[in-house]
């Protein structure tokens, strides 16, 4: 699958979980037919068919022949792939429950655990030197991208030479479905909710109910409207994207960027219709900032870093925060510790620094979430 491909599958996944999550597709409700996506995304069949695929590995949607594509009815409180680390827990907590009604205590069950974790570990082979020494410096973050996470393993490896800290973008609900499954040990997250009207938080609380989950902010970003250098049509807000000589390029429906704006544009009483170029799409901010300067529109909503990235004119509109998401059994790990004090540090200011729009006032600033 080429790289762009690759982009268009995973926006195609995310905006779909973000839409279940949201409430706005329930159980039963059919997906639009795969044909329609291409269409909508610019993309092959085979891109959908992909990105399908996984939400259906996830639990999320089930498809049959004739009837289409539709959310399952048990979506977000089931699927057991998703959710099995959760299912785990609450096994363990089962157990625990049991022994103390027999009259062990905690400290005689916690040994007993460890005995049988390592004994299983010796029949299986899994306490060999390479094993015991790659697994404790090692996190793995799903989430949505960004320039600075970019920065993190040569940061996390310089301050413990030997630490690996692996990237995979899925966009944030993808990261914590991650989480959910037990494949992520951190996750990167920027979802605005509307009914709230606040970050993150709300999101976490409904894919991973009952988890004592630490938010650390990483930082604020600025989101505005990217324009040629010079802003030659003085593009100032959104009321100025109805104007007839205005064409914009929007994100992707399920976008976090996209979702933000269609709460906005509703606000102000503007329909889509109203904007040139509303349905034209990109599925990261730097394709929107390509798209102005390869002059196929005169504005488009991102972040200022993609607008500096392609040296065009910014207009801020908002600040968007970007939280990392550690389950509570993973902060308390050395490695995650390790990631917290690079994030910190002076020279992750420094690092971010030569980038444009980051605000890092209430960088590391922990949010716990029971």
């Amino acid at each position: 699958m080429r790289d762009s491909d690759s982009l268009i599958y995973l926006g195609i996944a995310e905006s779909i979980r973000r839409l279940i999550v949201s409430g706005e597709l329930k159980p039963g409700d059919h997906l639009p037919s795969i044909r329609e996506q291409a269409k909508t995304w610019g993309c092959t069949p085979g891109t959908v068919s992909r990105a399908y695929a996984k939400l259906a590995e996830e639990g999320l949607v089930s498809g049959h022949r004739g009837a289409g594509t539709r959310v399952t009815e048990n979506a977000l409180q089931a699927a057991p792939t998703v959710w099995r680390w959760a299912a785990l827990v609450n096994q363990a907590e089962s157990f625990l429950l049991d022994a103390l009604r027999s009259g062990h205590t905690p400290a005689q069950i916690e040994t007993a655990l460890s005995a049988a974790v390592a004994r299983w570990q010796g029949l299986q082979g899994a306490n060999t030197p390479q094993m015991a020494q790659g697994l404790p410096n090692e996190l793995r973050f799903v989430g949505s991208h960004d320039l600075v996470i970019e920065s993190l393993p040569l940061l996390l490896a310089r301050r413990k030479p030997g630490s690996t800290l692996s990237l995979e973008y899925a966009g944030s609900l993808g990261g914590l479905m991650a989480l959910a499954r037990g494949e992520a040990d951190v996750a990167g997250i920027h979802l605005w909710d509307a009914t709230t009207d606040t970050y993150n938080a709300p999101f976490v609380q409904r894919v991973l109910p009952g988890r004592s989950i630490v938010l650390l902010t990483l930082f604020y970003r600025s989101l505005g409207l990217i324009v040629p250098a010079g802003n030659p049509q003085q593009v100032r807000g959104l009321l100025d994207l109805c104007r007839p000589e205005v064409t914009f390029v929007n994100r992707q429906a399920g976008s976090g960027t996209r979702v933000w704006l269609d709460a906005q544009l509703k606000k102000l009483g503007i329909t889509p219709q109203a904007i040139t170029g509303y349905r034209q799409t990109e599925v990261t901010h730097v394709a929107v900032a390509r798209a102005i300067a390869d002059k196929r529109a005169t504005a488009g909503l991102g972040i200022e870093a993609a607008a500096a990235s392609h040296r065009l004119d910014f207009v801020p509109l908002a600040k968007e925060r970007y939280d990392m998401v550690f389950p509570e059994e993973v902060w308390h790990t050395p490695m995650a510790q390790m990631l917290v004090e690079v994030i910190r540090s002076a020279d992750f200011d420094h690092t971010v620094a030569q980038l444009k729009g980051y605000d890092l006032t209430t960088t590391g600033h922990e949010t716990r979430i029971q």
